[in-house]
């Protein structure tokens, strides 16, 4: 996530530290290396000149430049600022207070409507609504077929029709459908566009017109810079949005959309997608999402998203085995099953403060699905025997899983590495918590994070 920007700011505020006391000079400095630095991200001119701005007058105070910390003060300062371009406080989706909950996604091409239209309805079935999907997208090939098989991936109704027809007519007949069916909440795909012709925005105008939303969302990609971002303001002129749902965040091109999209259209950012998962939708906190650009971290979502993939009654069995000393390969292959289903691993080393870095320290070949794959196909090539004794792993026996999941010896002998370090560490975890908020894998990192 914004991992060059990132990368860059926390080098600068490294340096800006090792000065001990800060003269004008010094910060002049650093704050140009600053604007550099969200430039290249392809963050808005305007929004990094205001920022640079403020930042450097709050900087100039007495209290400030005399302080004791100077550097973590100018960080804080930077923090505070990155807060407010991004729009300060969270502004959670809007829900009908009577009836149904009618959201439109609207977007230019490419910027991941159809993927984001499921996400949201996975999103409203987890909080118990009933939604229904409705295809209106007859110009891009096979998109009404996506939208089917994304509906059928997640177990929500989607609405289409074969022959293309106005996206008005079909939202109308679609919500007569959704009043049979019994939904409570309706997510319409659109079309995108490359650019707001008259007639797409007619079209767009009389869509809303028809629905009626309680949302209206504009989906921005991350990677497509500061034209996402104008287009955006266009079709908010044009249907009068309501949020802004920033995509592929993930990405490390460019991304200073999402720095800038408050500012430039006004509108709030309500979430962001972080990944190829349908899962892969957090409701966006510019507090947290500040943090996470400047290294700090975001502990709450992370613990949020432990709680979502693990009860409270698989940790404490977890922290009762590791006092046991029984946690074995087959615990270790159900705990990475769970680390997975919390998103990428990078993603989540940049949650942890201090850790975002660690991500290239390890490589990237390390941190991706495939690693886990591989991982997975060393373990179930094991018998159950040496799953539940890996001490009984001896050279042949090696040999032979790594035939069995075409790997080489050496990637067996670095997973039982790793196996043996990580139940170090969770022991060492278990032992802190004196077994209540302890635990192995999953079961540790709520110990360590203490909930």
């Amino acid at each position: 996530m914004l991992d060059a920007l990132s990368e860059r700011l926390q080098g600068t505020f490294k340096r800006l530290g090792q000065h001990g006391k800060i003269t004008e000079a010094d910060l002049d400095a650093a704050l140009r290396e600053v604007r550099v630095a969200l430039l290249e991200a392809d963050v808005n001119f305007k929004v990094v000149r205001d920022f640079i701005a403020a930042v450097r007058e709050q900087a100039l105070g007495q209290d400030v430049m005399q302080s004791i910390t100077p550097a973590q003060q100018v960080i804080g300062i930077v923090h505070n600022e990155l807060i407010k371009i991004l729009g300060g406080d969270q502004e959670p989706l809007k829900r009908a207070s009577q009836g149904m909950t009618k959201i439109l996604v609207c977007g230019v091409k490419g910027s991941g409507k159809t993927t984001l239209a499921a996400r949201l309805a996975l999103h409203l079935k987890s909080q118990g609504l009933r939604p229904l999907l409705v295809a209106t997208d007859f110009e891009r090939v096979a998109a009404t077929e996506q939208l089917q098989v994304l509906g059928e991936q997640i177990g929500v109704p989607v609405y289409s029709e074969e022959q293309p027809a106005p996206s008005p007519e079909v939202v109308k007949r679609a919500m007569r459908e959704a009043v049979r069916q019994n939904v409570n909440a309706v997510i319409v795909d659109t079309r995108g566009a490359v650019s707001l012709e008259d007639e797409f925005v007619d079209e767009l105008a009389a869509l809303a017109d028809e629905l009626d939303p309680t949302e209206v969302l504009i989906a921005v990609d991350s990677m497509t810079g500061q034209e996402a971002v104008n287009l955006a303001r266009e079709f908010d002129e044009a249907v009068e949005g309501t949020g802004i749902v920033v995509t592929k965040v993930d990405s490390d091109a460019r991304g200073g959309a999402v720095l800038s999209v408050r500012s430039v259209t006004g509108l709030p950012v309500k979430f962001i997608t972080t990944g190829e998962r349908l899962e892969a939708l957090e409701l966006f906190y510019p507090d947290r999402f500040a943090s996470r650009v400047l290294g700090m971290g975001d502990v709450v979502t992370l613990v949020e998203k432990a709680k979502q993939v693990m009860g409270e009654r698989d940790a404490k069995e977890v922290a009762r085995r590791m006092q046991r000393g029984e946690f074995d390969l087959q615990d270790f292959l159900t705990q990475m099953h769970q680390v997975k289903s919390m998103g990428s691993i990078s993603g989540l080393l940049e949650m942890m403060p201090g850790m975002g870095g660690l991500k290239q320290q390890l490589g990237g070949a390390q941190l991706d699905d495939a690693y886990f794959k591989q991982s997975e196909a060393i373990i179930q090539s094991m018998t159950v025997d040496e799953r539940r004794k890996p001490d009984i792993l001896n050279g042949s026996r090696r040999r032979r899983i790594a035939a069995g999941s075409g790997v080489t010896p050496a990637d067996v002998n670095r997973l039982m590495n790793q196996f043996g370090q990580a139940k170090k560490l969770m022991q060492m975890m278990t032992s802190a918590g004196k077994g209540g908020r302890g635990g192995g894998g999953m079961g540790g990192l709520r110990g360590l994070l203490g909930f």
